[in-house]
């Protein structure tokens, strides 16, 4: 039972990987959405740090050397203001990481035009920016970027496209970046505004065609901010990620999650379906009278199915046992009844037919005939009344000084002549003081009546764990091995002559068995010796 599963775990189990696939899916896209992001972020900021130091060594060529071809003042650029970037412990590292995410980052609306500058760069910022900007435009054939260099000022000096002269210094990436700071954004693209009119919804699984980052990387040169680098790029959206650069992993992915589906319905299947089948086909079996149709599944599945198999199976045991004790007891009561009927029927035709040819004599035997089996008749029905109510009689907590009532059966028998030896400690039984009398009242009487005038009857009592077990055995004749396995048998007695019904040994362990006890026969060197066990009542 321990390995098996719950069937309350097998279903929500299936419940939350069938509700948790899809939510997968969609986490999986939100992930994987994020990632493209973070990794046009680390490809833009490549980018930019590649362009920012050549702009910072050809400006160190121009500007410095014993003829430089241009003049700058010592205060030429800005102060670094911001936060200096964490390194290593040596000092020689300053690693710059994406940090992007779609599900943490706002995506900020899409940006301004540059505006005409208010004041021209200076000559050696142009300078520099005319020999990038070629190699800026080249690049972009490749990399499919936007990049535009500034001046410390935000006027762009090197471009992909036709912004040469103007000023970014209004936007915020620009304006950080002349800082000291790196800075990376996500914004709308402005083509998608103003096509829709309408900011896209934030939750949009393709969404990632509908923002551009952005990277502004400051260039710095002696602690001062002679220029900035502003990056943008839009990038890949899932669709074309997946579909054009993924499809066989795609194809494994619907194959295997095909696959997860497939076998979730095999195991609801194995551990549920079948077995309950199973049960159907046993409970048909039983339904058109097959005998032991019904037994424990070999493969139940789940504990609560092998426990509702297992307890089917022992109602329908039940259930057959007691209709066989039903079709036994109807042939037996029939048997014993069609007898005195017969004898009774037979006496009136006789006194009908020739009752009045009759001496007194004759008619008196036929009308004991028939007042001697109407008294057996009625003796049988109150016993099989007795023998009824045994059989349904529920268990209660009643309970009983035990010593006490073999003390009084005892000498009730020894007043009617029985020789009763009595060996008992004080003890408590569970069961009524009546019902204990009466089992008692027929064990002794089966002594009397068998064991002769002279038996010797031995009560000895004793405990046995959690029960208190009686022994009941006379000196008599015994009985024989033939009757021994039918002596709790209805109808089964002996001393049929005497009046014998034999139900009192029914009776008794049908009511021995109800308050949970047993009555069984033992073997012994002489004489019948019974057993009779009842539960002890727990000293406190």
């Amino acid at each position: 039972m321990r390995w098996r599963p719950r069937l309350a775990s097998v279903l929500v189990s299936i419940t939350l990987v069938i509700g948790l696939l899809p939510l997968g899916g969609v986490a999986v896209l939100r992930v994987y959405e994020s990632a493209l992001v973070r990794q046009t972020e680390s490809e833009l900021i490549a980018q930019g740090a590649l362009v920012a130091a050549s702009y910072r060594a050809r400006f160190e060529q121009l500007t410095r050397g014993r003829k430089p071809a241009y003049r700058v003042a010592a205060d030429y650029g800005s102060p670094v203001t911001s936060l200096p970037r964490p390194a290593d412990p040596e000092n020689r590292w300053r690693p710059r990481l994406a940090v992007l995410d779609l599900a943490t980052d706002a995506v900020l609306p899409a940006p301004e035009d540059a505006i005409p500058a208010a004041e021209p760069p200076a000559a050696v910022a142009l300078a520099v920016g005319a020999e990038l900007g070629g190699i800026l435009r080249e690049t972009q054939q490749i990399t499919l970027a936007g990049i535009r260099v500034t001046d410390p000022a935000g006027t762009i000096v090197a471009s992909t496209g036709e912004e040469l002269g103007h000023s970014l210094a209004h936007h915020e990436e620009v304006q950080r970046a002349l800082t000291g700071e790196h800075v990376s954004v996500m914004r709308w693209r402005a083509s998608q505004l103003k096509a829709t009119r309408q900011v896209p919804p934030l939750d949009s699984i393709s969404r990632g065609t509908r923002i551009r980052v952005f990277v502004a990387l400051p260039i710095v040169h002696r602690e001062r901010v002679i220029g900035a680098v502003l990056l943008q790029r839009t990038p890949a959206n899932v669709s074309q990620a997946l579909f054009y650069g993924k499809r066989r992993e795609l194809l494994w992915g619907g194959v295997m999650l095909v696959t997860v589906m497939v076998g979730i319905a095999l195991l609801a299947s194995l551990l549920i379906a079948r077995p309950v089948h199973a049960l159907r086909e046993q409970a048909r079996r039983a339904a058109r009278g097959e005998r032991g149709a019904v037994t424990p599944l070999a493969r139940p599945g789940t504990r609560e199915i092998a426990e509702l198999s297992e307890t089917v199976a022992e109602m329908a045991q039940t259930l057959e046992q007691r209709a066989t004790y039903i079709r036994d007891l109807a042939a037996q009561v029939s048997h014993e009844f069609k007898t005195p009927l017969t004898a009774m029927r037979g006496a009136v035709e006789m006194l009908r037919e020739h009752g009045v040819q009759m001496s007194e004599a004759e008619r008196t035997r036929f009308l004991d005939i028939i007042e001697g089996d109407a008294t057996r008749l009625s003796h049988l029905v109150r016993r099989l009344l007795e023998l009824a109510r045994a059989d349904v009689m529920p268990a209660g907590d009643e309970q009983v000084d035990f010593t006490a009532a073999l003390q009084a059966a005892a000498a009730r028998h020894r007043a009617s002549g029985l020789a009763v030896q009595l060996d008992a400690p004080p003890m408590r039984a569970v069961m009524s003081a009546d019902t204990l009398d009466a089992v008692l009242n027929t064990l002794l009487d089966n002594a009397r009546s068998h064991g002769g005038p002279d038996a010797r009857v031995l009560l000895r009592a004793l405990e046995a764990g959690p029960f208190i077990d009686l022994e009941v055995e006379d000196d008599g004749a015994g009985i024989s091995a033939a009757n021994r396995a039918r002596v709790f048998e209805p109808f089964f007695t002996t001393a049929r002559d005497r009046g014998g019904t034999g139900l009192g040994l029914s009776i008794a362990r049908a009511l021995t068995r109800a308050h949970g006890g047993e009555l069984e026969l033992l073997a012994g060197e002489r004489g019948a010796r019974f057993r009779l066990r009842l539960r002890k009542v727990a000293s406190e």
